[in-house]
């Protein structure tokens, strides 16, 4: 027996399939963030928080709906401070996305997207061939480049330079008894700002038990901002780089050069 009401999609419209659709995109990017990170567990405890409040609410426990109740109510204030770093993320993901389709029209209206990355390629060339020469004497380091300076979150846990990128320095920087050789150095404008800064590490729990503090503070570093980073490591020599809290791995001087003058 058909029990199929066709009136309960009359009042369905179009609207209400996109406010589906863009739900759904909005979970998926969510998703996306926290995949893999410890914000899922808290998520999957928050979840049974609020099925055990609507089990003892329909049992009508006074005194345990009371106590879950009084969360509830400052829950939305709860999950702002406890996932303010994939909130941060998720908001830096959109604002990129949108500032890279802008740079895209801007770079395709002048059409002068060749002549700026032959104009980097001078710029560039000191740091490939610094990451050249410390992959082979396997020389840990770690670059961050980020687009503009924050002196309250860089230049407070690390030593204020301000010079222009040079082959020699960044060696000297990363020399293993040079007192600014941990840490990372930041590079604004192809400027060293800083070097030694101490950076946040991701807390991802997909990561290969290989990956040291450097690795996991260039991923945790472009997890939380816009900045993309640079590892040698110093115990293969193999050079990666780092965007978004994504890792390419084992790359040559002519492959990084090549992604640097891409994103930068």
């Amino acid at each position: 027996m058909n029990n199929f009401d066709p009136n309960i999609l009359s009042g369905f419209r179009l609207l209400d399939i996109i406010d589906i659709l863009l739900v759904a995109i909005i979970i998926y990017y969510i998703y996306s963030l926290i995949k893999g990170t410890i914000a899922v567990n808290i998520l999957i405890g928050v979840g049974l928080f609020y099925g055990i409040y609507l089990v003892v609410k329909q049992m009508e426990m006074r005194l345990l709906t009371e106590i879950f109740g009084g969360f509830i109510s400052v829950g939305s204030i709860a999950l702002i401070v406890v996932f303010q770093q994939e909130i941060r993320r998720f908001l830096i993901h959109i604002g990129k996305n949108i500032s890279l389709r802008r740079k895209k029209f801007f770079w395709s209206f002048l059409n002068t997207k060749k002549t700026a990355q032959i104009d980097n390629g001078e710029q560039i060339k000191p740091i490939i061939d610094a990451c050249r020469s410390m992959s082979r004497s396997r020389t840990g380091a770690l670059l961050v480049f980020s687009r503009y300076f924050d002196e309250e979150y860089y230049q407070s846990s690390g030593e204020y330079i301000d010079a222009p990128v040079s082959k020699r320095l960044l060696e000297s920087i990363f020399f293993k008894n040079s007192p600014l050789h941990d840490g990372a150095v930041v590079i604004v404008d192809f400027r060293i700002m800083t070097a030694s800064c101490v950076l946040p590490l991701s807390d991802s729990e997909d990561l290969p038990p290989q990956f040291g503090l450097r690795h996991r503070a260039a991923i945790g570093v472009t997890e939380v901002s816009e900045a993309i980073a640079v590892i040698v490591s110093e115990e293969t020599g193999e050079i990666s780089f780092t965007k978004d809290g994504n890792v390419n791995m084992n790359l040559s001087p002519e492959e990084l050069e090549k992604i640097l003058k891409e994103e930068l």
